[in-house]
């Protein structure tokens, strides 16, 4: 065989061995692995996910069998039911990595009519505790869990679909704010103004991530907080908005009042008695009938009565980092709408831990604000496992860009 003949039969063989390479990595990168460093989701954002729902489980176990064990009868009256919404929604955590975020942007309208609808509904359910926050169907959930993932959703796809227009008056504000602001009213109407409240700083941040001008923020806030004040000094807002105030910032002077301090001076007790390390694990003595539903929002004084401040102050952290390394991924997806709705998926979760720390301290008054994966809940557990998927899914499509 000649030499230029024998060079021939070796390219060849290199384009033939190349081309075997190229399909062997298309299948690859084809096969839907669940850990896969190029086609898997984010595995330190999955893990602390997990360790805060661990934690978070133990916690409301710890938090809630006296008060269960008192007025049910049974010690894991609020444990059993938590964890089984637990199970389910780290199962749909993780199918919903698997599918494609995109899909999404299809329902973002569909998914807001039907959250609007059920706002509407649940005004005409009997009301608990005098507000009407629940539908119960054999089992009670709020709408306002599916609200956040709503608004922040049909943002996500306004501001993508009109990526060249959001610095105008029209797109990049009344347009959008018309979406907020039903949800905001009928959230009023319930009245659960800690979810309005969340809802209102999510929009404010979405769209300025959207290119929303800094002049039209100025104007918001202030249509905002003189339509607050026309519904206050109108009365339509101040006979419960009093009771949420009085006391405020006053919890450890009113000692003689069990109306409106009762609850946030025995969080203050928790948080304090808990000093540096903490009583030890299951060893607080407010949560025996003295802090009222300490397994709701208040669990975190608990938390911080039992772990101490080392302990409060690491899963905080582990908190801080849960919704940083969401945005820095999120932020990498290959289009608008997957870096809006996972910032503010990411954000929601941000808020609402800083905003239930400043209740259970006194900084905010006592409106209800529940911690992510610690506060009893079901509707919650399931909305926000299902929230962290999606934000699963979109690091798989970033990674996917990567590689």
């Amino acid at each position: 065989m000649s030499q230029s003949a024998v060079k021939n039969r070796d390219r060849v063989q290199q384009v033939q061995q190349s081309k075997k390479n190229a399909q062997r990595l298309n299948t690859k990168r084809k096969k839907p692995k669940f850990f896969d460093v190029t086609t898997g989701f984010d595995m330190p954002f999955f893990i602390t996910v997990i360790l805060l729902v661990i934690i978070g489980l133990i916690m409301m176990f710890s938090a809630s069998y006296p008060s269960a064990y008192y007025y049910r009868g049974n010690s894991y009256a609020f444990f059993l039911p938590q964890l089984g919404f637990a199970v389910v929604g780290v199962i749909a955590m993780i199918i919903i990595s698997t599918v494609d975020y995109r899909q999404l942007r299809r329902w973002a309208y569909v998914a807001y009519i039907v959250s609007t609808l059920l706002l509407v509904l649940v005004l005409f359910m009997p009301a608990i505790n005098g507000v009407h926050r629940w539908i119960s169907v054999g089992v009670q959930f709020q709408p306002s869990e599916i609200a956040k993932f709503a608004v922040i959703l049909v943002l996500a796809c306004w501001a993508s679909t009109h990526p060249n227009k959001m610095d105008t008056l029209k797109t990049g504000l009344v347009l959008p704010l018309i979406f907020v602001a039903i949800t905001a009213v009928l959230l009023v109407l319930e009245p659960h103004y800690s979810c309005t409240v969340i809802i209102l700083l999510l929009a404010l941040i979405m769209l300025f991530l959207s290119g929303t001008k800094l002049v039209y923020f100025i104007l918001m806030i202030g249509g905002g907080a003189g339509l607050a004040s026309v519904l206050y000094f109108s009365g339509v807002l101040s006979s419960y908005l009093d009771d949420k105030f009085a006391g405020w910032r006053h919890a450890l002077e009113y000692v003689d009042d069990h109306t409106f301090t009762w609850q946030t001076r025995n969080s203050l007790y928790a948080i304090g008695s808990g000093g540096l390390l903490g009583l030890g694990p299951g060893q607080s003595r407010q949560k025996h009938l003295f802090l009222p539903e300490p397994q709701n929002d208040f669990i975190f004084a608990i938390v911080a009565e039992e772990l101490g401040f080392v302990g409060a102050t690491l899963i905080l952290l582990m908190f801080a980092y849960l919704v940083f390394r969401g945005i820095s991924i999120c932020m990498k997806a290959p289009d608008t709408f997957g870096k809006l709705l996972g910032t503010g998926l990411c954000v929601q979760i941000g808020l609402q831990v800083v905003l239930n720390i400043f209740v259970i301290t006194d900084l905010l008054p006592n409106t209800g604000i529940s911690l992510p994966f610690f506060s009893y809940g079901g509707t919650s557990m399931l909305i926000l496992l299902a929230e962290m998927g999606v934000v699963l899914s979109i690091t798989r499509q970033a990674r996917a860009e990567k590689y």
